[in-house]
């Protein structure tokens, strides 16, 4: 049996075997773009003053984040 992953790019499905050399990605275009992301701090690892929130609260549109504060 072969384990199927999602693609953390765009969740498109793929067999993670050793001929993907791309995995966890199932192309170079998507694992380019993860990288970038992480290069422009889009996506990073909090550090030990930053709660988990403030972090989701950066990923927001100015749109979400008004609708929350409308609560």
């Amino acid at each position: 049996m072969v384990l199927e992953v999602k693609c953390p790019t765009c969740n498109k499905l793929i067999s993670w075997t050793p001929e993907n050399s791309y995995r966890p990605f199932c192309s170079e275009r998507c694992r380019l773009i993860d990288l970038g992301e992480w290069f422009s701090e889009e996506r990073r690892i909090a550090d030990e003053n930053e709660s988990t929130s403030q972090i989701a609260a950066l990923q927001l549109s100015p749109e979400d984040l008004e609708l929350l504060d409308q609560d």
